[in-house]
């Protein structure tokens, strides 16, 4: 499956952003989706993970409350709708494809075969 990611930018502390995930190549649908930061320095961390019908959701506790998952499977697309952003946000995204179908979202990159070329979100403080 190709992922391509969109929506990265540089906002304020305080500002939102939402990112987009359009995947093609696989039936979407049938497939949990995630997304992952990596700040510079950094490992790569989960961020938020959505099931593959869209019913599960989970979320890194940092993000929690301010950040939320969505998916419109007739789309093919993920979004990461990012509100409150904080300094500490600042990362490259990427999302990511779950390897088996028919799973829930999974916090764990090993779980995930396809990954898209990441977006870069930088927040001012």
């Amino acid at each position: 499956v190709q992922l391509q990611a969109s929506g990265g930018g540089l906002v304020q502390a305080g500002g939102s952003l939402r990112l987009s995930c359009a995947a093609s190549g696989r039936t979407f649908s049938s497939y949990a989706m995630g997304w992952f930061r990596q700040a510079p320095g950094k490992e790569r961390e989960f961020v938020a993970a959505i099931g593959w019908s869209g019913r599960s959701t989970r979320y890194a506790d940092s993000v929690k409350g301010r950040f939320a998952i969505s998916r419109d499977n007739s789309k093919n697309t993920v979004y990461l709708q990012m509100n409150s952003l904080q300094p500490e946000d600042t990362a490259v995204y990427y999302c990511a494809s779950r390897r088996d179908a028919y799973y829930g979202g999974s916090s764990y990159p090993e779980d995930y075969d396809s990954w898209g070329q990441g977006t870069l979100v930088t927040v001012s403080s």
